[in-house]
This record gives C-alpha cells, structure tokens and sequence, in this order.
C-alpha cells in the first residue's frame, strides 16, 4: 500500500488529478491522430521522405519560435495559457477532419495543419512542463513527472491500437475528428481547477532582453547545460518513431495499419513501464540519466539489425523502459534545478532542444530510410544516441566524480523511497544531487 501511495503521490493534489485526466483522454486522441496521419502521408505520397517531411513540419516551429515560447510562459498565467493553446490544437484536429471526410485533403493540407500544430505546441509545451510544480509544489514535482509520462504512454498503448482499428474500419477522417472531441475534456480540466490551490508563481514583467537573459541563465549553469545537451541529441537522432516505426512496418515488415498500430504501442509498454518505475523511485540522478541514455542508444542500434517483426517488436519493450528513464531523469533535473523566476524559459529551451531537433532529424532518417532502407535510418540514430552518451558520461566522471557502473540503470529502474535532495555542484550551482 506504502508503494503504491509513493507511486501515485502527486495524485493527492486535486488540481493535479483534474489535470492528469483531461490529459489522459486528450493524449489518446493525439495518439490516434498521430497513427492517422503517418497513415494518410503514406497512403496520399508513397513517400518516406514525406512523412518525414511532415514530422519535420510540426516540430519547426519549436525550433523557431520555442525560446519565445518560453519567454512568454514566464510573462503570462500558465493555466489560461494552456486554455488558449489546447482550444488552437483541438480546432486544428476538427479541419483536418473536414478535409479528410470531404476527400479534399492533398499533402500540403497535412504540411500547413502540422506546421499549425506546431505552432501551439511551442507555447503550450514549455507553459504546460512549468505548470507542473505550480500544481503539485517541489516534493511532488518529480513523482508528477514520471506519473504524466506514464499518463502519455498510456495512451501511446491505446490510442494506436484503437487508432489502427478505427483507420481499417471507417478510415483516417474519422480518428482526426476524434482527436478534436477529446480537447474537451483536457478544457475542462483547466477551467475546474481551484486557483487558490495552485501555487502560482509571479508572472515576470515584459522587458526587453528576456530571452537572451533566459539563455545566459543556462549558459552559467553547467549543471543545466549537460542534460540538455544530451537530450538534444538524443531527441534529433534518436526520437524518431514516428518515421521508423512507420518504415519499418511498410517497406521492411510490409504490414499493413493494424500491425504498424502494434508496434507502437509495444513500445508505449516499455515506455509505460519506465515512467512507472521512475514514479515509484521519486527522486533523479545525472548518473541515471547518462546511463539510461546509454542503454537506449546501444539497444536502438541492435534493433536497427533485428531480422524478423516480432523479434523488432519485442525489443522496443527494454527500449521504450531506457528511452523514458532517461526522459523523466532529464526533465525532473533540469526543473528543479532551475529558478521560478527562469523556469519558463529553461523549459522553452529544453523543449526547444528535444523537439526543436526533430526537423533535422525526422527528414534525415526519412531520407536515410527511402534512399538506403529503414534499417540504415534506425542505425545511424543509434550510434549518434549511444555516441553522445558516451561523450557525456567521460566528461562528467572527469569533472563531477561520477562512476557509471553496468548496474546503474538497472538499480535506477528498481523501486526506491521517494527523495529529492539537492546539493552544489563544483560549480557554485544548485543541482540535484548526484
């Protein structure tokens, strides 16, 4: 009973739940679009550099515009930030739906709607990444982390399968005006929290030089700039499921939906199981982020060379586990070592590096997959993943003293009681400790 109230600790916070079940319902519809929408680029183009394309499209705008999102999470509520940027998105969904259920829909509608998408994800994801600690404080932060990625993952099960089913069965129109239905229950949500009950933190005053302020805050802190730096690279090369996993079931595998659909959510297993664990641990290491990096970009290499479906799809199980111990360490690491006052905007470059990446790397490992297979795509990510890891993991035994042990991410992914401590880093800094 003690570890199951440690696993779902920030659940006790009302706002948090209101929270995490809009999020539950609104992330499943945003998995089926997903499915969809790999589908019909696919089915409209033929193309993997397209759907590539595609992916690149809707994370430009976090490249282009994420530090002003930032920026403008600091400025502003973030609760009715997220009102306003949920409401773009679920309009989004309902014209693709039109397009789609009329049969006016070409490519370039796709490109416009994602790159809009695109758009409302570079204020929503750095408002709604600081919103967290305002609705469940510091003790609880990491817990609600780990617990709102096992919610995404959750859906990540659920919505391709039932995305997979629903494209077979009616077709790609349909799950798009779905998708659009289940931004009412995330609005609902945000509009029945308490006020009183969030721990709202002062919106900063509009002056000029914020944003360059904001990237002098993580250029001074070294402790910031090395899980960010890891996550960029890990995040442009080695996150791109979306092309791969949809290569690999069409040209490699020559699946059809359903079977695409299945690869995705064995994946969305291990991912679940991964945030799980980290909610039941509590607390974040930089030796566990590194390691778990490196677990993910070795194991991701390996898949590159899986000769049969099933054998690929068992090994996204142990992938998906590193991939979100590695996640849920990053971000937990870099919240709470950043101040109030700079979270926002920490968090706009966070997201700008995790995501921003994408529209380099999506149309690379689209272009790698079309011109010399799937498997070169999911390789050379990878390598890059694993080499990056590596390249972290030396600096910081060299410079913080830590010692990475072949049983590291295998002790981070045991139970462990819930703590949060923070120390100060050689550098002058608070960071969570080591």
């Amino acid at each position: 009973m003690a570890a199951t109230a440690g696993t779902f600790s920030s659940l006790r916070n009302r706002n948090f739940r209101l929270f995490a079940a809009g999020q539950t319902v609104s992330n499943t519809g945003t998995w089926m679009q997903r499915i969809a929408q790999d589908w019909l680029v696919l089915k409209l183009t033929g193309s993997a550099t397209a759907l590539g394309v595609t992916t690149g499209l809707q994370f430009l705008p976090m490249l282009l515009f994420g530090l002003w999102g930032g920026v403008i999470a600091d400025r502003y509520r973030k609760r009715l930030l997220l009102i306003g940027t949920q409401t773009v998105m679920g309009l989004l969904a309902a014209v693709m739906a039109v397009l789609v259920l009329s049969d006016a829909v070409q490519v370039w509608h796709v490109w416009l709607l994602a790159f809009g998408l695109g758009m409302a994800t570079a204020v929503d994801n750095p408002a709604r990444q600081a919103f967290v600690i305002e609705m469940v404080g510091r003790k609880d932060l990491a817990n609600a982390v780990s617990l709102n990625s096992a919610n995404f993952q959750l859906a990540r099960i659920v919505g391709p399968a039932v995305g997979g089913l629903l494209i077979t069965a009616i077709g790609t129109g349909w799950v798009f005006a779905v998708n659009a239905v289940s931004y009412i229950a995330v609005l609902l949500g945000l509009l029945a929290m308490r006020e009183s009950e969030l721990r709202t933190m002062p919106v900063v005053p509009r002056e000029k030089g914020q944003l360059r302020e904001g990237l002098r805050y993580v250029r001074g802190r070294p402790d910031l700039l090395v899980a960010i730096a890891l996550v960029g690279f890990i995040g442009t090369f080695g996150y791109n499921f979306a092309v791969t996993l949809a290569t690999f079931s069409n040209d490699v595998f020559h699946a059809g939906p359903g079977s695409f659909g299945l690869l995705n959510t064995v994946f969305a297993v291990g991912s679940l199981a991964g945030a799980l664990f980290a909610a039941k641990r509590g607390r974040t290491r930089l030796r566990v982020l590194v390691g778990a990096a490196i677990v993910f970009g070795l194991l991701e290499t390996i898949a590159a060379l899986m000769p049969g479906y099933w054998s690929f799809a068992l090994l996204l199980v142990p992938i998906g586990i590193a991939g979100l111990t590695f996640n849920t360490a990053a971000n937990s690491t870099v919240q709470l070592g950043s101040d109030p006052a700079m979270r926002g905007r920490v968090m706009g470059i966070y997201m700008l590096v995790f995501m921003g990446g994408t529209p380099l790397g999506g149309p690379l490992t689209g272009w790698l997959a079309e011109s010399f297979g799937p498997r070169t795509g999911l390789l050379v990510g990878g390598l890059i993943s694993l080499a990056a890891a590596l390249v972290v993991g030396v600096l910081l035994a060299r410079h913080a003293g830590i010692r990475l042990r072949p049983s590291t991410v295998v002790r981070a992914m045991r139970p462990a009681k819930p703590a949060v401590s923070a120390t100060r880093s050689e550098f002058g800094n608070p960071v969570v400790k080591i």
